[in-house]
């Protein structure tokens, strides 16, 4: 099932947010102190590629990385957070939906703190 449901979920916009997550990574590795953040998102990219069988869990970020994810949340974290959670809504309103919709609110987690998340297969 976690085959199909990663198929389903490419043709229906993963895809496309893998792709925009990795214009955003490429954006944040231009800069030296954006490379942390940027890694972290070229490994959402590929956790948003094929998602179903991934968990996101909660790490203890440095005080560097800190810094960075308070820097992060308050200039594009909030606005990726805010638009997953609102298309994971979306996604939720039907009963088929529901499985896609839990997944955007995953990314919703990962994409707020990035160097505060990691997520295990």
């Amino acid at each position: 099932m976690r085959t199909i449901g990663n198929i389903i979920w490419v043709v229906f916009g993963g895809l496309i947010s893998a792709i925009v997550l990795l214009f955003e990574a490429a954006f944040w590795c231009i800069t030296i102190i954006g490379i942390p953040i940027g890694v972290k998102l070229f490994q959402l990219a590929s956790f948003v590629i094929w998602p179903f069988g991934k968990k996101v869990t909660k790490v203890k970020p440095s005080g560097l990385k800190t810094v960075l994810n308070v820097i992060w949340a308050i200039l594009f974290g909030w606005i990726n957070a805010l638009l997953y959670c609102l298309i994971g809504l979306l996604y939720c309103i039907t009963i088929i939906g529901i499985p896609f919709g839990r997944q955007y609110f995953k990314i919703a987690h990962f994409v707020l703190t990035p160097l505060g998340c990691d997520f295990v297969k």
